[in-house]
């Protein structure tokens, strides 16, 4: 223990609470940096794993019937190692406890052997016995959703029959880690099942012996998918191919590397933003400290100790309250991440998710705390250790303070003595009061940030239920209808008005660039379903042309006036060009739209539906339920407060737990940072305090100067920081947008509001605090240090 070192255990001591402070402000920036990276960490191996031990294809393709010899012709494509031909259905589902009618895809395996590509994962019961044609094995979400166990029954509608289907097993798959019913927002476990059966059984249910619907394929190493990919295109196109696709954008996998990327991206912006605070936060006390300390190191200079050595003195200060905001913020990092792990098992479905944090994280974290303790400290402890000893052995020189130009525009003599001080402080030292309201400023910017993410939320949540979606029924037949099927539809109890619905899928291609997508037609006057940007503004469909939403114009690289490619996958697969007349800046997913007279125009095809969208009583809707049970031709229902409040649950789970974790982060940040802040004002006002003391100032009084100081750096820090969380809120929303959903940067003055009192109770306890040691200090000590 060297007498450096003794002194800098001292002067840890001295100072801990600020020390304790600043290492929150870290621990904090940590925390969410391992909760957010061990997750993704956790996720992308857990994925990479199950991949693997499963055989998840590299692609797929759906089509509408193909015999068996064509598998043959598929697998003899050059780099194809392995094929799994399947029959592949969703019918209506029918459940106790539900009052509308559920949906199942049914997915064939085959008999006596485990599927080459795409194995399943057995979680409980047996594999299908051959001998049994009604035995399934069930989705674990599905299963766990309505408590079932192996042996229940559930009921589903083939080809007009209703059929009870045994549960033999719960399964898992990798095609369905995240399953979601096309068309949902998000998963629906209660209304949606996957349910695997006997090849044998499920083609002679749909006429299908011999042939198949759906087929997925393993690659060797190296192999091109895309070549795949067309070969498969022009095998299939006469037996009414859908346009194989690679793993990249089969709908699971999608959804889950859209969550890692945003994982990822927030496991690097807020944690910087953060430390970024702390190193602001950690310059200004140092600051502080080493220009009390003038004296103290003029000394230790003058008896031998180098500038080397005292730097490095003082940066092992700064570097110690990092590692404590380490080991703080891994601790709890570790632990809020476990809990976080916890929900995207809800929505993920692994055989097993467990929690770890990799070395690379805890070393990254104390990588990044390092570098931001040492950019903290170096400019405070270069600029100390440079002053020559004779002039450090002089006390700092004290600010002159004469009337100041905006001081000399205020009226004589009524301007009482302490505001004057207060006012003094600040405008004779703008740099030191600049940094000050920047460092407060953080605080509030912080806080701000996490509460404009709840607001934009609320917001995506108002658009896409409110404004886009404003009717109170969805329903999609099995098979495109004429136009009576909406009529029928709107003689059922309870439908007040019915719009059409005609969706196709497609495959848009701009060049080297494609996306498979699902064209929309919608008429001019169409008021269920509307067309609507970001900003609520509605939009309606252009007579000619495409309007693409803003992030398929991006992913393609289109703007208004390019010409596109659309290849239509459905009935005669026509091919066209059309122009782009139009992007529209949504909120969820990648849209195509089109006039609906020229989609029936363009298909060939007289006036079709894919399936409706309705207005019903609120009072029928039990009635109306029941009725659509009924109605074989109809493959899915989706009541809109079933879907809100599903989705509603989904963002209370997730989204909502991790924005107030992050709040609570903000909260922790904005605390330390104004305390800080109090506990420099004090250490900097020590000598002026006492001196007004000796001149017959009470405690009462000079409190008042002090706490009147740190009340005017937080009143001008509010709307700073305002504009720091606005950009920061900004930045954080351009980084996040991906193609499942975009946040709109929506502001409310709620959200300021919350934000403002945030920081400023945050200021009246660290006011309060600090009081307390004003009133312990003997402040006529303080006149016997020579400074």
């Amino acid at each position: 223990m060297t007498a450096l070192n003794r002194k800098l255990w001292r002067e840890l001591l001295l100072i801990r609470t600020q020390a304790m402070a600043i290492a929150l402000v870290v621990a904090a920036g940590v925390a969410m940096y391992v909760m957010y990276l061990s997750n993704f960490e956790t996720l992308r191996r857990t994925k990479q794993q199950f991949y693997a031990d499963q055989h998840f294809a590299d692609v797929f393709a759906s089509l509408k019937r193909a015999p068996r010899r064509v598998a043959g012709e598929i697998a003899a494509i050059p780099g194809v190692t392995a094929i799994e031909t399947r029959v592949v259905a969703t019918v209506p589902l029918h459940v106790r406890g539900l009052d509308a009618p559920a949906a199942a895809r049914l997915v064939s395996v085959p008999a006596g052997r485990r599927p080459r590509v795409n194995d399943l994962f057995l979680r409980t019961g047996a594999w299908l016995d051959p001998q049994r044609p009604d035995d399934v094995l069930a989705s674990e979400g599905f299963v766990r959703a309505h408590a079932l166990v192996v042996g229940d029954r559930v009921s589903v509608v083939i080809n007009g029959r209703l059929r009870q289907l045994r549960i033999a097993g719960v399964a898992l798959s990798p095609e369905y880690i995240y399953s979601i019913r096309p068309g949902d927002l998000v998963p629906d476990d209660r209304r949606y099942a996957i349910l695997w059966m006997n090849e044998s059984a499920l083609a002679a249910a749909f006429n299908m012996e011999g042939g198949f619907n759906d087929l997925a394929l393993a690659l060797s190493p190296g192999a091109s998918s895309a070549e795949v990919e067309r070969r498969v295109d022009q095998l299939l196109a006469s037996f009414g191919g859908l346009g194989a696709y690679p793993r990249s954008r089969q709908p699971s996998n999608w959804t889950l590397e859209n969550e890692l990327v945003q994982l990822q991206s927030f496991g690097f912006l807020l944690p910087l933003i953060f430390l970024f605070v702390a190193a602001f936060t950690l310059h200004m006390a140092l600051s502080r400290m080493l220009a009390l300390q003038r004296p103290q190191i003029a000394s230790l200079k003058a008896i031998g100790y180098s500038n080397r050595v005292l730097a490095w003195h003082y940066m092992k200060l700064a570097l110690l309250i990092g590692a404590a905001g380490v080991l703080t913020g891994i601790a709890g990092g570790g632990w809020v991440g476990r809990e976080i792990g916890d929900l995207y098992n809800r929505y993920f479905r692994f055989p097993q998710l467990l929690f770890t944090i990799p070395p690379r994280v805890w070393i990254g974290a104390a990588a990044m705390t390092a570098a931001t303790a040492a950019a903290g400290a170096a400019s405070a402890v270069r600029r100390a250790v440079r002053i020559p000893p004779a002039e450090a052995m002089r006390p700092e020189l004290p600010a002159r303070y004469g009337r100041s130009a905006i001081e000399a525009t205020l009226p004589r003599g009524h301007i009482r003595t302490a505001a004057l001080i207060v006012f003094r402080r600040l405008t004779h030292r703008p740099l030191r009061t600049a940094a000050s309201v920047i460092g407060l400023g953080f605080a509030v910017g912080s806080l701000t940030t996490c509460l404009i993410f709840i607001d934009s939320m609320h917001q995506l949540i108002a658009t896409q239920f409110w404004q886009v979606s404003r009717e109170d029924l969805a329903v999609v037949f099995t098979e495109p209808r004429s136009a009576t099927a909406l009529r029928a539809l709107g003689n059922l109890p309870g439908v007040l008005s019915v719009e059409p619905q005609r969706v196709v899928p497609a495959r848009i291609r701009a060049g080297h660039r494609t996306r498979e997508i699902v064209l929309t037609g919608l008429t001019p006057a169409t008021q269920l379903r509307r067309i609507v940007d970001a900003d609520g503004r509605a939009m309606r469909p252009r007579p000619a042309g495409l309007t693409l939403s803003s992030k398929l114009a991006e992913v393609l690289a289109l703007q208004a006036g390019d010409d596109v490619r659309v290849e239509v996958l459905e009935g005669t697969r026509p091919v066209r060009t059309l122009p782009v007349v139009a992007t529209v800046d949504d909120v969820m997913g990648l849209s195509a739209y089109m006039d609906l007279e020229a989609l029936h125009g363009m298909l060939g095809e007289g006036d079709v539906v894919s399936g409706a969208y309705a207005l019903v009583d609120g009072g029928q809707t039990g009635p109306l339920a029941q009725a659509l049970r009924r109605v074989p031709a109809i493959a899915g229902v989706g009541f809109k407060r079933d879907v809100l409040r599903t989705f509603r649950d989904a963002m209370s789970a997730n989204l909502n737990t991790t924005l107030f974790i992050n709040v609570v982060f903000a909260a922790i940040i904005a605390f330390g940072v104004v305390y800080n802040a109090a506990r420099v004002a004090l250490s900097e006002q020590s000598y002026d305090l006492a001196s007004l003391r000796v001149l017959g100032f009470t405690r009462r009084e000079i409190s008042v100067l002090l706490l009147s100081e740190l009340a005017m750096l937080t009143v001008l820090a509010l709307p700073v920081g305002s504009v720091i969380g606005y950009g920061m809120a900004s930045a954080m929303v351009q980084t996040l947008q991906s193609e499942v959903y975009r946040f709109p940067l929506y502001v409310t003055r709620a959200a300021v509001a919350w934000a403002w009192m945030g920081v400023i109770a945050a200021s009246a306890v660290s006011a309060l605090l600090v009081r307390r040691r004003l009133d312990s200090l003997d402040l006529l000590a303080v006149l016997k240090v020579r400074e």
